[in-house]
Parts: C-alpha cells; structure tokens; sequence
C-alpha cells in the first residue's frame, strides 16, 4: 500500500485488520456493530464460510467478507485444504492484525498466519471445547488449543474464568488480560431495554396473555440450545418437583433442540412437551420479547465461554439464576442481581427457583439493580473502545 498525497498532507493508509470465525453466522451474530465501528479505524477485512449470512455482514458492517471453506469438526484433508487457503489470502492481503475467536477457525488462522509472518494475531478464546469432551477426543481438543496458543502471539481470554482455565490446565504461558470486563461483543443497551422492546411488541402484560401466562404467573424464561450442557434435564427436575406445588408458576422456553449432539432425557423432554407449566416457543431471532414477558432467567448450563443470555436478560431488568461458571459468575453478583448455584445439580437449582417464588421482595431488589449492574460493564460502546485501544498498543500507534 502507498500513501497518497490530500490537500498537500501525506495520508497513510489504514492499518488491515482481518477477522476469521469459522462460519458467517458467528459473524452475524455475535459481532453486530463491532466490525462496522473498527471499520472507521482499519480496513477490515471478513474472512469465514459462508452459511448463509455473508451478505448480511456485508450489507450491514459495511466491510468487505472474503469465503474460504472451514469445517467445524475435524477434517484432516479439508482443513489441509483450508489451511492453505488461508496461507493464500494472508500472504496476498498482508494484514498488520488477524484477529480470531472460534475454535476451529483460529487453530487454522492462526498457524497460517503465523507461516505467513503475519505480525499480530491475536487469538480471543471464547471457550474451552475439551472441557464437555473425555478421554483421547478431549486430549486432542485441549493440544489444539495448546498448537492454537502457540501460533497466536497475544492470547485474550473472554473472561476471568477462561483465563483461569487457561493458566490452571497449562494451555499457554503467554500474558493474559481480559479485555475491559470481558465478553466479545458487549451489548447495545438501547436495543436491550424495556422502552424499546415495548415499541415493537406491545405491552408486557398483552405478550404474557398470548403466551397463556396470567398477570398472576411468575414466569421464568431459558434462552438457548434445549440439550443436555444447557442443564435442562436438571431444570426438569426441577420444575416438576415445583410444578404442583406452585399453580402459578410458568417456564418459558426459547430455543430449538439438538437431538443429535446432545439430546436431553426422554423422561425431560416428555415434561416440557406436555406440562401446563411449560410454555414452548422454538427458536426466535429476536428474544427480547419473552425476556420482557418473563419475571426472571434461569440458566443452569455446564458451561459456557462467556454467554450474552444472562447479559440481555440482565438489560430488560430481570433477576438472574446461573450456574457458577465461566461468564455467569461474571455478570451475575451473588445476592446483587441474581443467584449463583453449583452446575448439574437440580436440588439446589429447585431451592433457588422456589427462592424466587416465595420472596417477592427479595426479586424485586433484584431486578431493581439488574440493568445497572450491565450497563456499567458490558455496553457495547465500552467493549468497543477497548478492543480499539488494545489494537492501537499492539500496534505501536
């Protein structure tokens, strides 16, 4: 690149920053906003597979999206294949940063990268595949991301418990620093809020009503994958110890099933489809609704990177229950703005569940503090502005 001459002032050229997740759809949706904002500072540069979202991020960031085919699952002549091509494309685009966070796609960035002098890649770890994993697959998921440290030379943990992760199992002696509060992206308060879900979807009492939940109702909702990590056998449990204790108690489901990869219980999957308590929705592009229709979340996954669940429900003012997991115990206070209990076990999930059910007062001090809490950590501008100042220090400017 050559500078060019304006007004009598040499102008440089912006910096190249690529990004790389393995499909478009992580793109999508957990950089809305962010490549658009970076874009003013770097020439940013998208490079995934396209699923089906590629023009979108086009259209909406503003950035141009280079295809190259990544696999999500092991595939030792595809990802030959991919690692090439990213090989390619580094070395014919010259980047000054390659930036990656899903799994598979930054153990292949970052070794080609690496091969092709790339002078700043820079790997944010969003989660730890090797820990649902046992035996030799687990041993082979936890190497890559040792090859995927090795290769990066700025290692970023999403959270404080990814970092801890990291450091107790050994899988980098590199620096680590979260950056600002954690969470990849932050959250558009704005959009998150009661004002402006009310805007679209009508008053909180009429999508109750449509839903079957009376004014009368306490009402938890779960946002997510319906399987087995998400803890939903044990909120099963849960809900049908409580059920016919407590006739106004609701749960609102919002997510879709994966039966093939890590399907729940039939007896669980038999009470969701059929109790009176459990109202199921599928999946939904837009959530806010049924956070706003809700009186609390309950979230009780295994584990997690550092979920946007428990931030978007924490922006539409509600009381949270999660696990004490990487993410959760970050966003959640223990007795502030929700209640933190052991992953897998439903008889202290039923006990704080019934908490909320039993205490009005104590949900509504909650609740009371929920948005607060968010909004002084996690608003997206914030996030932003510090993912721009760690690209600046690491450039030098």
């Amino acid at each position: 690149m050559t500078p060019s001459q304006g007004g009598g002032a040499v102008v440089e050229p912006r910096k190249k920053l690529i990004r790389v997740t393995t499909v478009s759809q992580s793109l999508a949706d957990f950089l809305v906003g962010q490549l658009k904002f970076l874009n003013q500072y770097f020439e940013v540069v998208g490079v995934t597979c396209d699923d089906g979202f590629i023009q979108l991020v086009r259209d909406r960031e503003g950035i141009r999206v280079e295809e190259v085919h990544i696999e999500r699952e092991i595939s030792l002549w595809s990802d030959i294949k991919s690692l090439w091509a990213l090989y390619r494309l580094f070395r014919k685009e010259k980047p000054e940063i390659v930036h990656t966070n899903t799994p598979k796609g930054s153990l292949l960035s970052m070794l080609a990268a690496k091969a092709a002098r790339v002078p700043h890649r820079i790997y944010l770890v969003t989660g730890l595949r090797y820990q649902g994993a046992s035996g030799i697959f687990r041993t082979l998921l936890k190497t890559m991301e040792k090859i995927t440290c090795w290769a990066a030379n700025k290692v970023i943990p999403e959270g404080l418990g990814v970092k801890k992760i990291l450091m107790d199992d050994h899988i980098t002696k590199k620096p680590l620093e979260v950056v600002h509060y954690g969470n990849i992206n932050g959250k558009d308060t704005a959009y998150y809020s009661i004002e402006e879900t009310r805007k679209k979807y009508g008053e909180r009492e009429d999508f109750r009503a449509g839903m079957g939940v009376k004014p009368d109702d306490f009402a938890f909702v779960f946002v997510g994958r319906i399987t087995g990590d998400k803890g939903m056998n044990e909120l099963a449990e849960a809900m049908k110890a409580l059920a016919p204790k407590y006739p106004q108690l609701k749960l609102i489901l919002v997510g879709p099933y994966e039966k093939d990869l890590d399907p729940i219980t039939p007896e669980a999957e038999a009470f969701f489809e059929n109790s009176e308590a459990v109202v199921m929705t599928g999946n939904q592009v837009d959530v806010r609704p049924y956070l706003m229709a809700a009186d609390a979340l309950v979230f009780p996954s295994y584990r997690e990177g550092f979920p946007n669940v428990p931030l978007e429900a924490g922006c539409l003012g509600l009381p949270s229950i999660v696990t004490d997991i990487n993410g959760c115990n970050e966003a959640i206070i223990e007795g502030e703005n929700g209640i933190i209990i052991p992953p897998k076990d439903a008889g202290r999930l039923q006990k704080a569940m019934e908490e909320f059910l039993t205490n009005p007062a104590l949900v509504a001090q909650m609740a009371g503090k929920a948005r607060q809490l968010i909004v002084s950590r996690y608003k997206q501008e914030d996030v932003w502005a510090a993912l721009l100042d760690m690209y600046r220090h690491e450039l030098g400017i």
